[in-house]
């Protein structure tokens, strides 16, 4: 049985600054929709919930009120697509103001243990802070712990 955290933070106070000289670029759905689904099914294969898409999941996500192309960032290494963050914000919670959240990160399995998932937090994170909001939240599955560690280093608990 899958047991899933739900981890926040505040983005009152400093954010990580990126030490890694990968590129970042905005998701293009009309250009990457096929390269990304490719990369989100290799590094979720195994994964229950986000493993597995094809573009009528992508499309469907897209599709929701809360889907902003400018919060979903892709890392780049030429033309390849290397890694990815895509952030959500909950605009419609009860007498609370929004909260960002980082929605899902991937990883190349080729590039794990670069500083690659982190600098895509942080990317993330950046992009929240900008859009003026004051806390982040994400789902991660407890047994986890290399993601655990990455986001509690990041100010998550």
């Amino acid at each position: 049985m899958r047991h899933i955290l739900k981890l926040h933070r505040s983005l009152l106070g400093p954010i990580p600054e990126i030490t890694t000289n990968f590129k970042f670029a905005i998701f293009d759905p009309k250009l990457q929709a096929d390269t990304w689904l490719a990369l989100n099914n290799k590094i979720f294969k195994e994964h229950p919930d986000q493993g597995n898409w094809v573009l009528a999941d992508l499309d469907n996500r897209m599709a929701e009120p809360w889907f902003d192309s400018q919060g979903f960032f892709l890392a780049t290494q030429g033309d390849n697509i290397i890694g990815f963050c895509w952030t959500k914000i909950h605009h419609d919670l009860v007498n609370q103001d929004p909260v960002g959240e980082i929605y899902v990160i991937g990883v190349d399995p080729d590039f794990r243990t670069k500083g690659l998932g982190r600098a895509l937090a942080i990317t993330g994170l950046n992009y929240l802070v900008a859009k003026d909001l004051k806390h982040a939240m994400l789902y991660v599955d407890a047994d986890n712990q290399v993601a655990l560690n990455m986001y509690q280093g990041l100010g998550f608990n």
